[in-house]
């Protein structure tokens, strides 16, 4: 089983950055993507950012220019930078890990930006 560990959120005042990070553990084969996704109330999940293991990347419309996203193979681990923080990015930051067969999603870490 595969279990995903958020860390890295939080308060934060507008203007601010933050770094999120998700280990993963478990039986993790390659080729594989992951992902950070969010959810703000009343709004769909949508893509931050994601990153596959060879290390391509692709980023959502909303965040392009404030976010960068970075992955450690060795240790199955991802981290999410964003900067530039408005009160536009409040939301439940998800962590997503998948390939062709399985998907998997961690339990979700708040991050809340004050004006």
């Amino acid at each position: 089983q595969v279990q995903l560990v958020e860390s890295g959120g939080g308060l934060v005042q507008a203007g601010g950055s933050l770094r999120l990070s998700c280990a993963a553990s478990g039986t993790i084969s390659s080729p594989n993507v992951m992902g950070w996704y969010r959810q703000a109330p009343g709004k769909e999940r949508e893509l931050v950012a994601s990153v596959t293991s060879g290390g391509s990347r692709n980023y959502g419309d909303s965040v392009k220019g404030r976010v960068t996203i970075s992955r450690d193979n060795a240790k199955n681990t991802v981290f999410l930078q964003i900067d530039s923080l408005g009160p536009e990015d409040t939301a439940v930051y998800y962590c997503n890990l998948r390939n062709r067969f399985w998907n998997y999603w961690g339990q979700g870490t708040q991050v809340a930006v004050s004006s």
